[in-house]
């Protein structure tokens, strides 16, 4: 079981997460872009369970981390995330990141390897792999277009986008509705500042890549095989879930982060 919420002051923001403390494997768990923490809740939990340190961060202008501060981006959630890593004096830690969260793990596995023991990406598109003509337009195209989506109908939307089974939708339909629009574009924003194509680039560190089998958000059902073929990491690909496979499929995920971690830590406690 996770401790109560802490907190902690970065950069005119008050970061809110859980850590459950102890002498485990330390495990970050990064969300996606308009949710929260609590879509990592099964996960945490499972995590604690086996002996490993959970630790589930509200991003910067999400969940109880609103307000954000300063305008949202991709530097000042990175940033955040190794504040809060050095706060807790994390050794090595394992980063788990979902959707936005995925490609803040991505970035920051790139530009200090040495800091993180294994990388797991859940349903985020690959940060540095190569992008089509259609994807650049596509990529430029999605903030102006959820732009004209009435405010009051983004939350159904996204929610319905984002999962299939109708209790993850009904959670995530109430999630959606935290964020304002603005806070959610800046979030979106910030998640295509960390595409940065480099094909020659290859993971470091133990590398995970798991998606729900319906996820039809942008290119991550052509991008992750891709990606496992490139590295020459598996891909888990889940049936009868989608882009937050986390809620749609919790059991299954909480079995390949268990079955991963066995592997790349070696221990888990």
């Amino acid at each position: 079981m996770l401790n109560l919420p802490s907190q902690l002051r970065v950069d005119g923001c008050t970061l809110h997460f859980e850590d459950s403390g102890g002498d485990g494997t330390p495990v970050v768990l990064l969300h996606g872009a308009g949710t929260d923490r609590s879509t990592f809740a099964a996960q945490g939990a499972a995590l604690a369970s086996a002996g490993y340190r959970p630790v589930l961060p509200d991003l910067r202008g999400h969940g109880a981390s609103r307000p954000g501060g300063a305008p949202l981006s991709a530097d000042r959630l990175l940033a955040d995330v190794e504040a809060l890593v050095d706060h807790l004096d994390l050794d090595r830690p394992v980063l788990v990141g979902h959707s936005l969260g995925g490609n803040l793990a991505q970035h920051l596995v790139r530009r200090s390897p040495d800091r993180y023991a294994a990388l797991a990406v859940l349903d985020a598109t690959w940060s540095t792999g190569p992008l089509t003509r259609g994807e650049h337009l596509a990529l430029r195209a999605a903030a102006p277009l959820l732009r004209l989506v009435p405010s009051r109908s983004l939350p159904r939307l996204m929610a319905d986008a984002s999962a299939v089974t109708p209790a993850a939708r009904a959670v995530l339909r109430a999630i959606f509705t935290v964020q304002s629009k603005p806070e959610f574009l800046g979030a979106w924003r910030a998640t295509t500042q960390l595409v940065a194509p480099e094909p020659d680039y290859r993971t470091p560190v133990p590398l995970l890549l798991l998606r729900g089998a319906a996820d039809r958000t942008g290119n991550i059902a052509t991008a992750m095989p891709c990606w496992a073929a490139t590295e020459g990491v598996q891909e888990v690909v889940v049936p009868g879930a989608g882009h937050v496979v986390m809620l749609d499929a919790p059991d299954a995920v909480d079995a390949a982060l268990l079955t991963f971690l066995a592997t790349a830590v070696g221990h888990r406690g």
